[in-house]
């Protein structure tokens, strides 16, 4: 199986001040890889999920699933085929489960199959409380019975999920995933209202229906799904991996260099778009391929009435809360002021103290909402990765930069971008892995 090489004490070291450039094609959407591999568990048979991107979260989730008896196998170079017919056990290993937020979505196939789910409070990134109380809420409502002592959810199922009205109290990614899993194998009907609608929820919900599933209402934030008895083997591509586009086009704004992103879906950047337009960052729609020019502006534009404009993520349609960090630090580059302000969780902007230290000038306001006054001359330094998305965005500050930097825990990078200081190399990007 591929694994992923990085360890504790892996770090890079980037040159800054050189241009990135050239040609890339996006990897697979690991927010939507990663439900998948959970809902395979649902069905009666193989079920095979292509561009699959190789990073430290999907080899884990991978080792999670093997341990309870189910055979996965490595059928290509990003395909991946999951059989469960031997799927016995309900305790997902303690150690491994606690690395990763996507262990929970194990709740629901876990609960369908074998009546039982023990599963320890989930890891991931340490960017404030993540709340699980969506996920409960929704298997509750559809029948499944929960009890939490000091270390582990303890749920159990009675026979099959009930189908019922599930209205969710927030437009949780991860919680709508686990309520269409658990709907998809209910007996009788269930509405799923405030759903989230995000291109890797829609991408779930497709993939269940090649299986059999009968999910209707896919992209809206109403989900209309009838039970069915079984699932049976499929095939899903997973689609391209928007916040990965997204952050080559910010390096790509931020050095000066020409990059053409192949194989996008264009529909699923409209947002991302609009909003680094707002810095002076423009990009081409070439077909199904990105291109961003080397001459770019970098002004942010002010509000109608010369106000201080504002980037704020939002559910889907809207800002993506992962290119966040991104956006802050592109606008580091650029012309003029912009607040940004992260609404969902309230450690992400903590980062900003490296860019700080980098010579950025932004004023952390409070947990949610950082002003960035641009452009700043950016220099090297040694800096710390405290996440993937924030991780990403630090190397591209770096690879902005004058001088030499050096990032340490990229571990954590590697949880979600592929081959990241490699796919950068074949850009122009001056980077290495020590």
């Amino acid at each position: 199986m591929p694994s992923v090489d990085s360890a504790a004490g892996d770090r890079f070291v980037i040159e800054g001040g050189h241009p990135v450039g050239g040609d890339v094609t996006p990897s697979g959407n690991k927010n939507e890889a990663l439900p998948l591999l959970a809902a395979a568990l649902l069905a009666a048979g193989s079920v095979v999920i292509e561009n699959v991107p190789r990073i430290r979260d999907v080899i884990t989730l991978i080792e999670l699933v093997r341990a309870l008896g189910v055979s996965v196998d490595w059928s290509g170079e990003h395909a991946v085929g999951v059989d469960a017919g031997r799927l016995r056990a309900s305790r997902p290993d303690a150690a491994l489960a606690s690395e990763i937020r996507a262990s929970f979505l194990l709740a629901a196939p876990l609960l369908a199959r074998t009546g039982l789910a023990v599963l320890p409070r989930p890891g991931g990134d340490k960017i404030g409380r993540r709340r699980l109380d969506t996920h409960l809420l929704a298997l509750r409502q559809l029948g499944a019975r929960i009890t939490l002592d000091d270390a582990y959810y303890h749920l159990e199922l009675a026979g099959r999920f009930r189908g019922a009205e599930v209205f969710l109290d927030e437009a949780s990614v991860t919680g709508t995933e686990t309520a269409v899993m658990a709907a998809a194998m209910a007996d009788g009907r269930t509405r799923l209202l405030n759903a989230a609608s995000e291109p890797h929820v829609q991408g779930l919900c497709h993939a269940l229906n090649a299986m059999g599933a009968r999910i209707g209402g896919i992209g809206s934030n109403v989900l209309e799904i009838d039970g069915v008895g079984e699932l049976h083997p499929a095939r899903h591509r997973v689609g391209p991996d928007h916040v990965e586009v997204g952050s080559f086009v910010a390096v790509a704004a931020m050095t000066g260099g020409e990059l053409r992103v192949r194989d996008v879906a264009p529909d699923h950047l409209r947002m991302i778009r609009m909003v680094f337009a707002r810095l002076g960052v423009e990009t081409q729609i070439e077909g199904t391929a990105l291109r961003v020019p080397a001459a770019q502006k970098r002004a942010i534009v002010a509000d109608v009435d010369g106000a201080i404009p504002k980037v704020d993520d939002a559910p889907w349609p809207g800002f993506p809360a992962d290119l966040t960090p991104l956006a802050l630090v592109l606008a580091t580059q650029c012309g003029g002021t912009v607040l940004i302000h992260e609404k969902l969780f309230e450690s992400r902007l903590f980062f900003v103290d490296s860019l700080i230290a980098m010579g950025a000038r932004i004023v952390l306001c409070d947990p949610h909402r950082a002003l960035v006054i641009g452009p700043s001359r950016l220099h090297g330094a040694t800096i710390v990765s405290p996440d993937i998305r924030a991780g990403m965005a630090l190397i591209a500050a770096s690879l902005a930069a004058h001088g030499r930097s050096v990032i340490r825990n990229i571990q954590q990078v590697d949880r979600g971008y592929e081959r990241v200081d490699e796919r950068l190399r074949s850009l122009g990007a001056r980077i290495s892995r020590e």
